[in-house]
Protein backbone atom coordinates (compact mmCIF):
# COMPACT_ATOMS: atom_id res chain seq x y z
CA UNK A 1 0.00 0.00 0.00
CA UNK A 2 1.56 3.08 -1.20
CA UNK A 3 1.35 6.71 0.40
CA UNK A 4 0.21 7.96 -3.10
CA UNK A 5 -2.08 5.43 -3.46
CA UNK A 6 -3.55 6.44 0.14
CA UNK A 7 -3.13 10.46 -0.56
CA UNK A 8 -5.36 9.86 -3.85
CA UNK A 9 -8.26 8.29 -2.14
CA UNK A 10 -8.20 10.34 1.53
CA UNK A 11 -7.02 13.30 0.30
CA UNK A 12 -9.63 15.34 3.04
CA UNK A 13 -8.46 13.29 5.80
CA UNK A 14 -5.12 13.50 5.79
CA UNK A 15 -3.76 10.73 7.20
CA UNK A 16 -0.82 10.19 5.21
CA UNK A 17 0.60 13.44 7.04
CA UNK A 18 1.01 11.33 10.51
CA UNK A 19 4.53 9.67 10.30
CA UNK A 20 4.14 7.23 12.56
CA UNK A 21 1.29 6.51 10.38
CA UNK A 22 3.68 6.39 7.07
CA UNK A 23 6.48 4.27 8.75
CA UNK A 24 3.27 1.60 9.88
CA UNK A 25 1.70 1.61 6.30
CA UNK A 26 5.37 0.85 4.54
CA UNK A 27 5.88 -1.97 6.83
CA UNK A 28 1.86 -3.73 6.24
CA UNK A 29 3.00 -4.12 2.75
CA UNK A 30 4.67 -7.35 4.50
CA UNK A 31 1.04 -8.98 5.07
CA UNK A 32 -0.06 -10.96 2.33
CA UNK A 33 -3.42 -12.46 1.71
CA UNK A 34 -3.46 -15.97 2.70
CA UNK A 35 -5.34 -18.34 0.33
CA UNK A 36 -4.55 -22.05 -0.86
CA UNK A 37 -6.59 -24.92 0.41
CA UNK A 38 -6.28 -24.23 4.53
CA UNK A 39 -8.51 -21.11 3.78
CA UNK A 40 -10.67 -22.78 1.72
CA UNK A 41 -11.36 -25.18 4.15
CA UNK A 42 -11.81 -22.96 6.69
CA UNK A 43 -14.46 -20.88 4.38
CA UNK A 44 -16.14 -24.18 3.61
CA UNK A 45 -16.74 -25.08 7.39
CA UNK A 46 -17.84 -21.36 8.35
CA UNK A 47 -20.40 -21.57 5.22
CA UNK A 48 -21.93 -24.82 5.85
CA UNK A 49 -25.56 -24.54 6.77
CA UNK A 50 -27.04 -25.15 9.79
CA UNK A 51 -29.78 -28.23 9.90
CA UNK A 52 -33.38 -26.85 11.56
CA UNK A 53 -32.61 -28.53 15.06
CA UNK A 54 -29.45 -26.56 15.22
CA UNK A 55 -30.78 -23.31 14.42
CA UNK A 56 -34.02 -23.83 16.95
CA UNK A 57 -31.33 -23.61 19.72
CA UNK A 58 -29.17 -20.88 18.52
CA UNK A 59 -29.06 -16.90 17.08
CA UNK A 60 -26.73 -15.68 15.04
CA UNK A 61 -23.37 -13.87 16.86
CA UNK A 62 -23.71 -10.64 14.95
CA UNK A 63 -26.07 -8.68 16.07
CA UNK A 64 -28.91 -7.17 14.12
CA UNK A 65 -28.41 -3.81 11.91
CA UNK A 66 -25.14 -3.45 12.94
CA UNK A 67 -22.30 -5.23 10.44
CA UNK A 68 -20.66 -2.22 8.43
CA UNK A 69 -17.19 -1.85 6.66
CA UNK A 70 -14.34 0.46 6.82
CA UNK A 71 -14.70 2.21 2.83
CA UNK A 72 -10.53 2.20 3.16
CA UNK A 73 -11.05 -1.71 2.54
CA UNK A 74 -12.86 0.03 -0.45
CA UNK A 75 -10.60 2.54 -1.95
CA UNK A 76 -10.16 1.18 -5.34
CA UNK A 77 -13.61 0.91 -6.68
CA UNK A 78 -14.50 3.97 -4.65
CA UNK A 79 -12.50 6.18 -6.78
CA UNK A 80 -13.00 3.86 -10.04
CA UNK A 81 -16.68 4.06 -9.63
CA UNK A 82 -18.10 5.95 -7.63
CA UNK A 83 -19.40 5.54 -3.61
CA UNK A 84 -23.02 5.01 -5.44
CA UNK A 85 -22.14 1.76 -6.84
CA UNK A 86 -20.10 0.72 -4.00
CA UNK A 87 -23.45 1.38 -1.78
CA UNK A 88 -25.12 -0.82 -3.85
CA UNK A 89 -23.02 -3.55 -3.62
CA UNK A 90 -22.43 -3.34 0.29
CA UNK A 91 -26.16 -2.96 0.54
CA UNK A 92 -26.15 -6.27 -1.47
CA UNK A 93 -23.99 -8.32 0.19
CA UNK A 94 -26.08 -7.75 3.42
CA UNK A 95 -23.90 -4.58 5.08
CA UNK A 96 -26.01 -2.10 6.98
CA UNK A 97 -23.25 0.90 7.93
CA UNK A 98 -20.27 2.40 6.38
CA UNK A 99 -17.20 4.37 7.65
CA UNK A 100 -15.64 6.63 5.90
CA UNK A 101 -11.85 7.25 5.35
CA UNK A 102 -12.26 10.05 3.04
CA UNK A 103 -15.26 11.88 1.48
CA UNK A 104 -13.21 11.88 -2.26
CA UNK A 105 -14.43 9.81 -4.92
CA UNK A 106 -10.53 10.43 -6.67
CA UNK A 107 -11.05 10.09 -10.75
CA UNK A 108 -14.86 9.10 -10.09
CA UNK A 109 -15.38 12.83 -9.68
CA UNK A 110 -16.61 15.43 -7.00
CA UNK A 111 -19.48 14.68 -4.69
CA UNK A 112 -20.82 16.86 -2.10
CA UNK A 113 -21.18 16.23 1.59
CA UNK A 114 -24.99 16.32 1.00
CA UNK A 115 -25.08 14.26 -2.07
CA UNK A 116 -22.85 11.29 0.08
CA UNK A 117 -25.65 11.80 2.65
CA UNK A 118 -27.96 11.38 0.44
CA UNK A 119 -26.55 8.30 -1.21
CA UNK A 120 -25.72 6.39 1.81
CA UNK A 121 -29.38 6.58 2.89
CA UNK A 122 -31.05 5.78 -0.23
CA UNK A 123 -29.09 2.50 -0.34
CA UNK A 124 -30.06 1.57 2.90
CA UNK A 125 -26.79 2.16 4.79
CA UNK A 126 -25.96 3.95 8.07
CA UNK A 127 -23.07 6.58 8.24
CA UNK A 128 -21.85 5.42 11.60
CA UNK A 129 -18.39 6.87 11.43
CA UNK A 130 -15.38 8.30 9.71
CA UNK A 131 -11.65 8.56 10.25
CA UNK A 132 -9.21 11.31 10.00
CA UNK A 133 -5.49 12.61 10.93
CA UNK A 134 -4.70 13.81 14.52
CA UNK A 135 -2.10 16.09 13.43
CA UNK A 136 -0.22 17.49 10.44
CA UNK A 137 3.18 19.83 10.32
CA UNK A 138 1.11 21.70 7.82
CA UNK A 139 -1.38 24.53 9.58
CA UNK A 140 -4.10 24.20 7.17
CA UNK A 141 -4.63 20.14 7.18
CA UNK A 142 -7.72 18.70 7.29
CA UNK A 143 -6.60 17.20 10.90
CA UNK A 144 -8.33 17.15 13.87
CA UNK A 145 -4.79 19.28 15.58
CA UNK A 146 -4.85 22.11 12.62
CA UNK A 147 -8.79 22.26 11.48
CA UNK A 148 -11.41 20.60 14.78
CA UNK A 149 -14.34 23.27 13.70
CA UNK A 150 -14.32 21.76 10.24
CA UNK A 151 -13.90 18.07 11.16
CA UNK A 152 -16.89 18.36 12.82
CA UNK A 153 -18.88 20.91 10.43
CA UNK A 154 -18.47 17.72 7.84
CA UNK A 155 -19.27 15.21 10.70
CA UNK A 156 -22.33 16.54 11.38
CA UNK A 157 -23.35 17.44 7.84
CA UNK A 158 -22.84 13.65 7.02
CA UNK A 159 -24.98 12.72 10.15
CA UNK A 160 -22.05 11.19 11.76
CA UNK A 161 -22.52 10.04 15.90
CA UNK A 162 -18.80 8.98 16.07
CA UNK A 163 -16.04 10.87 14.59
CA UNK A 164 -12.19 9.73 14.71
CA UNK A 165 -9.13 9.19 14.06
CA UNK A 166 -6.56 6.12 13.04
CA UNK A 167 -3.53 8.00 14.07
CA UNK A 168 -1.99 6.79 17.15
CA UNK A 169 -0.87 9.08 20.09
CA UNK A 170 3.15 9.25 19.42
CA UNK A 171 2.76 13.30 18.59
CA UNK A 172 5.29 14.14 21.69
CA UNK A 173 7.05 10.69 21.97
CA UNK A 174 6.79 7.41 23.59
CA UNK A 175 7.34 8.63 27.20
CA UNK A 176 3.86 8.22 29.66
CA UNK A 177 4.33 12.68 30.04
CA UNK A 178 4.22 12.68 26.22
CA UNK A 179 0.65 10.41 25.79
CA UNK A 180 -0.77 12.15 28.96
CA UNK A 181 -0.37 15.18 26.78
CA UNK A 182 -1.50 13.77 23.59
CA UNK A 183 -4.68 12.33 25.59
CA UNK A 184 -4.98 15.70 27.06
CA UNK A 185 -5.41 16.76 23.48
CA UNK A 186 -7.88 13.66 23.02
CA UNK A 187 -9.90 14.98 25.67
CA UNK A 188 -10.43 18.48 23.69
CA UNK A 189 -11.49 17.11 20.83
CA UNK A 190 -13.96 14.92 22.50
CA UNK A 191 -15.52 17.45 23.94
CA UNK A 192 -15.81 19.46 21.33
CA UNK A 193 -17.71 16.16 19.42
CA UNK A 194 -20.10 15.77 22.47
CA UNK A 195 -21.22 19.30 22.25
CA UNK A 196 -22.08 18.32 18.85
CA UNK A 197 -23.74 15.09 19.88
CA UNK A 198 -20.61 13.17 18.29
CA UNK A 199 -18.39 10.67 19.98
CA UNK A 200 -14.55 11.31 18.85
CA UNK A 201 -12.91 7.44 18.99
CA UNK A 202 -9.08 6.78 18.65
CA UNK A 203 -8.19 3.19 16.17
CA UNK A 204 -5.49 1.19 17.43
CA UNK A 205 -2.69 -0.56 15.59
CA UNK A 206 -0.39 -2.88 17.01
CA UNK A 207 2.03 -0.22 18.56
CA UNK A 208 -0.34 1.14 20.76
CA UNK A 209 0.30 -1.76 22.94
CA UNK A 210 4.43 -1.09 23.33
CA UNK A 211 5.42 0.36 26.64
CA UNK A 212 7.13 3.84 27.72
CA UNK A 213 10.36 4.59 26.91
CA UNK A 214 10.98 5.85 30.51
CA UNK A 215 8.93 3.36 32.03
CA UNK A 216 9.46 0.33 30.39
CA UNK A 217 6.44 -1.39 32.86
CA UNK A 218 3.96 0.98 31.48
CA UNK A 219 1.51 -0.21 28.69
CA UNK A 220 0.94 3.04 26.71
CA UNK A 221 -2.23 2.00 25.99
CA UNK A 222 -3.08 1.74 29.54
CA UNK A 223 -1.35 5.35 30.08
CA UNK A 224 -4.43 6.12 27.01
CA UNK A 225 -7.21 4.70 28.96
CA UNK A 226 -6.23 6.18 32.28
CA UNK A 227 -5.44 9.57 31.18
CA UNK A 228 -8.33 10.20 28.72
CA UNK A 229 -12.32 11.12 30.17
CA UNK A 230 -14.35 7.97 29.34
CA UNK A 231 -17.07 10.63 29.23
CA UNK A 232 -15.09 12.08 25.83
CA UNK A 233 -13.12 9.59 24.34
CA UNK A 234 -14.14 6.19 23.23
CA UNK A 235 -11.52 3.68 21.47
CA UNK A 236 -12.41 1.82 18.19
CA UNK A 237 -10.73 -1.70 18.64
CA UNK A 238 -8.86 -2.81 15.52
CA UNK A 239 -8.66 -6.40 16.79
CA UNK A 240 -6.63 -8.16 14.15
CA UNK A 241 -3.78 -4.50 15.16
CA UNK A 242 -4.73 -5.71 18.89
CA UNK A 243 -4.19 -9.48 18.45
CA UNK A 244 -0.78 -8.35 16.35
CA UNK A 245 -0.04 -6.27 19.98
CA UNK A 246 -0.01 -9.62 21.47
CA UNK A 247 1.91 -10.62 20.00
CA UNK A 248 4.43 -8.14 19.74
CA UNK A 249 4.37 -6.83 23.21
CA UNK A 250 3.62 -9.70 25.66
CA UNK A 251 7.26 -9.39 26.97
CA UNK A 252 8.84 -6.20 28.46
CA UNK A 253 11.82 -4.88 26.84
CA UNK A 254 13.64 -6.75 29.81
CA UNK A 255 12.38 -10.06 28.53
CA UNK A 256 10.11 -10.47 31.48
CA UNK A 257 6.15 -11.91 30.76
CA UNK A 258 3.18 -9.03 30.26
CA UNK A 259 0.34 -10.94 28.70
CA UNK A 260 -3.11 -9.47 27.86
CA UNK A 261 -5.80 -10.93 25.82
CA UNK A 262 -7.60 -7.72 23.52
CA UNK A 263 -11.00 -8.93 24.61
CA UNK A 264 -10.42 -8.66 28.29
CA UNK A 265 -10.05 -4.80 27.60
CA UNK A 266 -13.53 -4.59 26.12
CA UNK A 267 -14.93 -6.67 28.94
CA UNK A 268 -13.89 -4.76 31.66
CA UNK A 269 -14.86 -1.17 29.85
CA UNK A 270 -17.37 -2.31 27.46
CA UNK A 271 -18.58 1.51 27.18
CA UNK A 272 -15.52 2.99 25.56
CA UNK A 273 -16.01 0.68 22.61
CA UNK A 274 -18.62 1.26 20.41
CA UNK A 275 -16.63 0.71 17.50
CA UNK A 276 -14.52 -2.47 16.20
CA UNK A 277 -12.95 -2.85 13.08
CA UNK A 278 -13.29 -6.79 12.17
CA UNK A 279 -10.45 -8.25 10.21
CA UNK A 280 -9.06 -11.23 10.35
CA UNK A 281 -5.44 -12.93 10.21
CA UNK A 282 -3.54 -16.49 9.70
CA UNK A 283 -1.41 -16.95 12.52
CA UNK A 284 2.36 -17.21 11.28
CA UNK A 285 4.99 -17.12 14.04
CA UNK A 286 7.81 -15.97 11.38
CA UNK A 287 6.13 -13.50 10.40
CA UNK A 288 7.21 -9.88 12.80
CA UNK A 289 3.54 -8.97 13.29
CA UNK A 290 2.54 -12.68 13.80
CA UNK A 291 -0.66 -13.30 11.33
CA UNK A 292 -0.72 -12.63 7.82
CA UNK A 293 -3.65 -10.62 6.88
CA UNK A 294 -6.73 -12.05 5.51
CA UNK A 295 -10.16 -11.94 4.78
CA UNK A 296 -12.84 -12.11 7.73
CA UNK A 297 -13.44 -15.84 8.03
CA UNK A 298 -10.18 -17.14 6.48
CA UNK A 299 -7.81 -16.39 9.21
CA UNK A 300 -7.41 -17.85 13.48
CA UNK A 301 -9.44 -14.95 14.78
CA UNK A 302 -11.72 -16.61 16.76
CA UNK A 303 -14.81 -14.16 16.17
CA UNK A 304 -17.39 -16.11 17.25
CA UNK A 305 -15.87 -15.71 20.78
CA UNK A 306 -15.30 -12.27 20.63
CA UNK A 307 -18.66 -10.50 19.00
CA UNK A 308 -20.65 -12.83 21.69
CA UNK A 309 -18.34 -12.12 24.37
CA UNK A 310 -18.96 -8.34 23.80
CA UNK A 311 -22.79 -8.91 23.11
CA UNK A 312 -23.38 -11.34 25.36
CA UNK A 313 -23.16 -8.52 28.24
CA UNK A 314 -26.22 -6.97 29.80
CA UNK A 315 -27.44 -4.31 27.74
CA UNK A 316 -25.03 -4.28 25.00
CA UNK A 317 -26.29 -6.78 22.22
CA UNK A 318 -27.40 -3.58 20.18
CA UNK A 319 -24.87 -1.26 21.66
CA UNK A 320 -21.72 -2.13 19.56
CA UNK A 321 -20.88 -1.36 15.89
CA UNK A 322 -19.18 -4.19 13.78
CA UNK A 323 -17.06 -2.76 11.32
CA UNK A 324 -15.13 -5.69 8.59
CA UNK A 325 -11.83 -4.40 6.63
CA UNK A 326 -8.86 -5.82 4.98
CA UNK A 327 -6.18 -3.02 4.32
CA UNK A 328 -4.95 -4.58 1.03
CA UNK A 329 -7.74 -6.87 -0.14
CA UNK A 330 -6.97 -9.14 -3.20
CA UNK A 331 -9.88 -8.38 -4.21
CA UNK A 332 -12.11 -5.53 -2.80
CA UNK A 333 -15.66 -6.53 -3.47
CA UNK A 334 -14.94 -9.95 -2.94
CA UNK A 335 -13.53 -9.64 0.16
CA UNK A 336 -16.47 -7.63 1.32
CA UNK A 337 -19.16 -10.34 0.06
CA UNK A 338 -16.80 -13.29 1.87
CA UNK A 339 -16.44 -11.62 5.37
CA UNK A 340 -20.25 -10.98 5.48
CA UNK A 341 -21.60 -13.99 4.27
CA UNK A 342 -18.75 -15.63 7.21
CA UNK A 343 -20.00 -13.21 9.85
CA UNK A 344 -23.71 -13.94 9.37
CA UNK A 345 -22.99 -17.21 9.34
CA UNK A 346 -21.63 -17.53 12.90
CA UNK A 347 -24.57 -18.97 15.54
CA UNK A 348 -24.24 -19.32 19.11
CA UNK A 349 -26.41 -21.26 21.81
CA UNK A 350 -29.53 -19.08 23.05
Amino acid sequence: MSRSSRTAFTAVTSKNDDPELTHRLSRRGMLGVAAGATAAALLGTAATPATAAEAGRSRPVLPPGRLGIQLYSLRDKVSTLGFAPVFAELKKYGYDEVEFAGYTQGSAGPITLAQLKRLARDHGLNPIGSHVGYYSSDPNAYTFAQNLNKVLDDAQALGLKHIGTASNPFRYGSTVDAWKRAAEEFNTYGAAARARGMKFYQHNHSEEFSFATDKPKVRLYDVLLAETDPKLVYLEMDIYWAYVGQFRFSKRVDGTPAPFEPLDYVLKRPNRYPLFHVKDGVSDPSNPFGYQMTDVGDGDIDYKRFISGVTRLKGHRLAHHWQAEHDNPAESFTFARRSSEHLHSLREKC
